[in-house]
């Protein structure tokens, strides 16, 4: 899920602006946070629910941020 996606969910709930920041200023914005939030991270859960039978039955967490009353 892009980070963009998460951002505009909690941006829209604390009603601030969500805008988008160019690759080389990341680090000077983020600071220390920079190098992670620049990384390409892509992620799947489907060798957990190959090896383990698992399958999810909590919200997503797009779901659960609009939803689980965080804000």
């Amino acid at each position: 899920m892009p980070t963009r996606t998460i951002a505009e969910v909690i941006g829209r709930h604390l009603d601030l602006p969500v805008v988008s920041i160019a690759p080389e200023d990341a680090g000077k914005h983020f600071r220390w946070l920079g190098p992670f939030s620049s990384r390409d991270n892509p992620t799947s859960s489907a060798l957990t629910r190959e090896l383990l039978g698992w399958q999810p039955i909590h919200p997503t967490l797009l779901q659960d941020l609009e939803e689980g009353g965080y804000f």
